[in-house]
Order: C-alpha cells, then sequence, then structure tokens
C-alpha cells in the first residue's frame, strides 16, 4: 500500500513542479498570470491512499509591475479589467498584455492577429459608445477646416478713459485695447481677425464697443459688450461674423463667443482665444490617453478622435477559462463580461507606453521548486524503503 501512496504522490510533486517550471519560463512574458496546483487527500472510506492534484489556481487578479516601454501601442491597464480582443472567426477573448499594433488594413491588433475591441468614432470625431467594434484607425491626411467660431476671454480695463477721437484702426488713440487672431478659411489659408475696443461715452456706462477686421479690412458690423455694475458682460454670446475672402473660397461666418469677458480695474489682458479650424495636416502618429480615448495626431498639430478602448469586468474573474497565461473566455462561473470605458468606476486607466509584467514571484517560485525537490526525493525515498523491506520479506520466506 505504501508503495501506490508514494506514486500518488511523485505524481501530484511531478504536476507541481511542471507548474512551478511554467511559471518560471514565463517570469518575462508580458500580462502572463501565475498558477498554482492544489493538492487534495485521498482516502477510501478511513484508509489513507495518498495525494491527488483537485486543479490548478491561476492568479488572474494579481497584478504584475508596470514597465515603460515609450511605444505608443503598448497599453497596461492601472487597475481592473481586462481588454477585450476578437479573433477572425469571431471567438472573444480577455487579456492583460497590452502588446498591440496595427495590420495592413489600419486595425488596431495583438501579435495573434486578435482585433482590439473598443467604441468606434465617426468621419468627425464622434464616439459612437453605443456600438462596440473592431478599433480601426483611419489612414489618409487631415482636411483644411474652415473657421467657425471664436471664443474669446478677456477683461477690459475700467479705468480707461474714453477716446477723444473718433475710431480709426490707424490712430491709436481713438480705442483702447486691440488683439489680433489667426483665421483659417476652406482651403486652409492663413487669414487675420482684428478685434479693436473702444470704451463707449456717457450715458453708455460700462458699455464698449467692437470693431471687427479681417486680413485689415473692416466688416462694418461692431457689436456692443455691455457690463452690469459687477463687471460681468451682460450678454456674453457675440455677433455672428461674415467676411467674404474671395471667388475661390467659401465665405467665413464665424460665431464669437464672449463668455468669461470681465470689465475690473486692471490691465487689459486676454485668457482664452480659442478659434475652430485649421490647414491641412498629414497624419504623425498616435496617441492613448489614460481613459482609452485613441487619437490621431496630424502635422497641423491637431488630432482626431479614432475610437475609445473598453475594458471588460466580471463578477468572479477567477471562474475565468485559461485559454493560454495570459488570455481567458468567460464561463458560466465568472458571468457574463460586463464593458465599460477606462478609469469609470470599477475599470481601471490605461497607461500608454507601458505594459504589465508577470506577475511571477520567482523568489517563492524556487522556494516552492525546492520543497518540490525536497518532497520528490521524500516519496522516492518511501518507493526505496518499501522495496528493500519487501526483499527482506522474501529473503526470510
Amino acid at each position: 500500500m505504501s508503495f501506490n501512496i508514494a506514486l500518488t504522490g511523485l505524481s501530484a510533486v511531478n504536476q507541481q513542479l511542471n507548474t512551478i517550471g511554467n511559471n518560471i519560463a514565463n517570469s518575462g512574458t508580458v500580462g502572463f498570470k501565475s498558477s498554482r496546483t492544489d493538492f487534495g487527500s485521498l482516502y477510501a472510506e478511513s484508509q489513507a491512499m495518498g495525494v491527488e492534484v483537485t486543479g490548478t489556481t491561476q492568479s488572474i487578479s494579481q497584478g504584475g509591475a508596470l514597465t515603460t516601454t515609450n511605444r505608443s501601442l503598448d497599453l497596461a491597464i492601472s487597475g481592473g479589467g481586462f481588454f477585450v480582443t476578437r479573433a477572425s472567426n469571431g471567438d472573444v477573448s480577455y487579456t492583460r498584455a497590452g502588446v498591440f499594433g496595427t495590420d495592413k488594413d489600419s486595425f488596431l491588433t495583438n501579435s495573434l492577429g486578435q482585433r482590439l475591441q473598443g467604441y468606434p468614432a465617426d468621419a468627425t470625431g464622434n464616439l459612437q459608445t453605443g456600438t462596440v467594434s473592431d478599433l480601426q484607425l483611419k489612414s489618409g491626411g487631415l482636411p483644411a477646416k474652415a473657421t467657425d467660431a471664436l471664443s474669446f476671454v478677456a477683461n477690459l480695463d475700467a479705468n480707461q478713459e474714453v477716446p477723444a477721437v473718433g475710431f480709426d484702426p490707424l490712430v491709436a488713440d481713438s480705442y483702447n485695447s486691440t488683439y489680433t487672431t489667426k483665421l483659417f478659411d476652406s482651403q486652409g489659408k492663413e487669414h487675420t481677425l482684428t478685434q479693436y475696443f473702444v470704451k463707449d461715452a456717457a450715458p453708455l456706462d460700462n458699455s464698449w464697443t467692437a470693431h471687427y477686421f479681417v486680413d485689415g479690412n473692416d466688416l462694418g458690423t461692431p457689436a456692443k459688450l455691455a457690463f452690469d455694475t459687477s463687471g460681468s458682460l451682460t450678454t456674453p454670446l457675440g455677433p455672428a461674423l461674415t467676411a467674404t475672402l474671395g471667388t475661390d473660397v467659401a465665405t467665413l461666418n464665424i460665431q464669437l463667443d464672449y463668455t468669461g469677458t470681465s470689465q475690473y480695474g486692471s490691465e487689459f489682458s486676454v485668457t482664452g482665444n480659442r478659434a475652430t479650424g485649421y490647414a491641412a495636416g498629414e497624419q504623425t502618429g498616435m496617441s492613448v490617453e489614460k481613459d482609452g480615448r485613441v487619437y490621431a495626431t496630424y502635422s497641423n498639430g491637431e488630432r482626431l478622435l479614432q475610437g475609445q478602448v473598453v475594458l471588460a469586468s466580471f463578477v468572479n474573474a477567477e471562474g475565468l477559462k485559461n485559454i493560454s497565461g495570459t488570455a481567458w473566455t468567460e464561463t458560466a462561473a465568472s458571468g457574463a463580461a460586463m464593458l465599460g470605458a477606462p478609469g469609470v468606476g470599477q475599470y481601471g486607466s490605461l497607461a500608454s507606453g507601458a505594459l504589465e509584467s508577470s506577475n511571477v514571484d520567482l523568489t517563492q517560485q524556487l522556494v516552492g521548486l525546492m520543497e518540490g525537490q525536497r518532497n520528490y526525493q521524500a516519496n522516492t525515498q518511501v518507493i526505496s524503503t518499501n522495496k528493500e523491506l519487501t526483499q527482506v520479506l522474501f529473503n526470510a520466506i
């Protein structure tokens, strides 16, 4: 009987050593989760029969250290969640290994060709959060966009005096302050919008007149900026300007917004000057934000949203089915995947240019290796001793 018990011990320890050896071999594998061999006693009623392997447990919930790679498509999850990937046959798997690249069709894929899943964006960069699909980058350059809005925030000095002469852009004493903003037409050519601010005379207290010139040409549509007694602008939405730049480009229609502009007793200053529009640009790269939003970057300094990476979480992550050391599929025990954006609730944020290392603790594995070796030798000694005793018995007979 002791011979058979020792054999079960050898078999169980051999499986344990296989698990430890696999852990050590994958200590450098990105996103790898270490495993542990679980043992259970064998009994026939009250008779001890040895040991068996009851299963192998993988430390799915234990994260590895994040290491910097400075590669934009290397992604690591700082917190909970799994990347969602889809194979060409439609099979969906979940992983923490964030080594991604692009294929010939500009889809984001891992080394196995599985496509990263997320919320797509339309041609204008609007996120489609109601749909989860393969994330694909839009190739080609970014066409020019005409300026159609200007958000301008400034402080007009309440201490200024009313100019003594009528407004003339060529006479500095005829206005109190001026500011110039760059604009773009429908072909991406640059133009300038110059605003001249003139303090109004009584009885128009706390009132200013703004004059607008594009490329030095008067638009002929001055506007009033009125402030209350506390210095706040009473009508933040400014005028809609129309500028004809020639027959070869479309007419510029620009909506001004002065929200935040004030009239205090301090010098004229501009704290916000953001105009829409840009020149055409060529794609120069891409970036991934910590909330999973993927942007293509262009030579004109602009960027366009391409989509957003989604993460999956499970009620019982330990119930996932292991299909490799770095990928899993859902089961009845794990529950259905719950998808969400990185950084929201239980989903961790993304770190671009970083990878999650294996969570293998080499020190712990080497200690386990020595313990397994000792157990193996002990079971071997039992068999050897049993053999010697059997031989003694045979000799006695």
